[in-house]
């Protein structure tokens, strides 16, 4: 790994190259454009080959890779090419740590990693489809830049409050962003999402913009962890920054509806006044659920960010934590949770990036 870091642009190219010269057919699994895509596949598998001891968070990250990569239409037959074209690309450019044993370690490797993804897919194509059909209903822009996105899926579509999807949209074909939704379960079988349209952001500025009631979106399955644990009734303390206070609001509905009287405390976090865009929603909550306590952080205004609230407001060590957000705030707030006294396994958040490296 240490070997192949300074030259990963290269890497991922040469896999690609390979991949597409020797296997043409796998091409059409892939976007147009593979300037966004590009790293992914890659990396995801550097990610799993890196933490190959760390069983637990790796066989879970890798069966959702499994069930995720049915909606591109991946099979079984195409993890062997994938793999032969990693040792490839691995081999050319680690040239000064390759031999023979290194090879032999990496094929067992992705024989593993493989393995645990195929089997997934296959258990999950006798429950689920591949990916769902929903029609947007409702298309409410809050501000410029965010909207709330409401969807109606084509067949009954099962999650769990605090989980995410994955979201294509009908200008960008085979480009799929994660979005985590915005309310528990429904009676009425809707689905919402917070969309914030980001600088050269494909498939975000396509769903804030573009996108009307009537057009049709495809859904992945739902995945991800940071779901209330209702065998328990310790407190919930949330921290959501941005679009990060979907899930949030979702687990506190979904605490609402067990009738637990249980603590949440929730920080909503912002750069701004504008960026609170949900606080009316929090706020009604809040009147509702004298069990609920909201507080809006916002960094232009206050002395203290997010993590500093935190620590001023604690202590925390009869609660589980919930973090959503930007990567750089997930990883101030676990620091700052885990200082205060909370254990890595009372914190629960779905930065995939975060997830496996910090093997929590």
């Amino acid at each position: 790994m240490a070997e192949v870091a300074p030259v990963s642009d290269k890497v991922t190219s040469y896999f690609y190259a390979l991949l597409f010269v020797r296997h043409p057919d796998l091409r059409s699994l892939f976007p147009a454009a593979m300037d966004t895509q590009r790293d992914r596949l890659l990396r995801a598998l550097l990610t799993a080959a890196e933490h190959i001891d760390n069983k637990d968070v790796l066989v879970n990250y890798l069966q959702n890779l499994g069930r995720g990569h049915r909606k591109y239409g991946t099979r079984a037959e195409h993890y062997p090419a994938v793999g032969e074209c990693l040792i490839g690309a691995l081999s050319k450019y680690a040239t000064g740590v390759w031999n023979a044993e290194m090879e032999a370690a990496w094929v067992r490797t992705y024989t593993t990693i493989s393995q645990v993804m195929i089997d997934a897919a296959a258990a999950d194509e006798l429950r689920a489809p591949a990916w769902w059909y929903a029609e947007i209903v409702t298309h409410d822009l809050r501000t410029p830049d965010v909207a709330v996105v409401t969807v109606r899926p084509d067949q009954p579509y099962p999650f769990l409050a605090g989980q995410y999807t994955s979201l294509e949209t009908p200008w960008w074909p085979r480009i799929w962003r994660h979005y985590s939704f915005a309310s528990a379960p429904r009676s009425d079988g809707l689905l919402s999402f917070h969309v914030k349209a980001v600088p050269a952001g494909w498939v975000s500025n396509a769903l804030v913009h573009r996108a009307r009631p009537g057009d049709i979106i495809r859904l992945g399955p739902p995945t991800g962890s940071m779901t209330v644990d209702h065998t328990t009734d310790s407190g919930l303390l949330c921290l959501g920054g941005g679009t990060g206070i979907a899930p949030i609001k979702a687990l506190v509905e979904d605490v609402a509806e067990h009738g637990d009287r249980r603590p949440v405390e929730v920080f909503y976090g912002a750069r701004t006044d504008h960026d609170l865009y949900d606080i009316d929603t929090m706020l009604r909550l809040q009147q509702s659920h004298p069990w609920l306590s909201v507080r809006a952080i916002i960094d232009q205004q206050a002395q203290q960010q997010l993590p500093d609230a935190i620590r001023a407001y604690g202590p925390w060590n009869e609660f589980d934590a919930y973090l959503s957000g930007p990567p750089g705030m997930i990883r101030s707030g676990v620091d700052a949770l885990r200082d205060s006294g909370i254990p890595s396994d009372r914190i629960r958040h779905d930065s995939v990036e975060e997830l496996v490296a910090a093997g929590s």
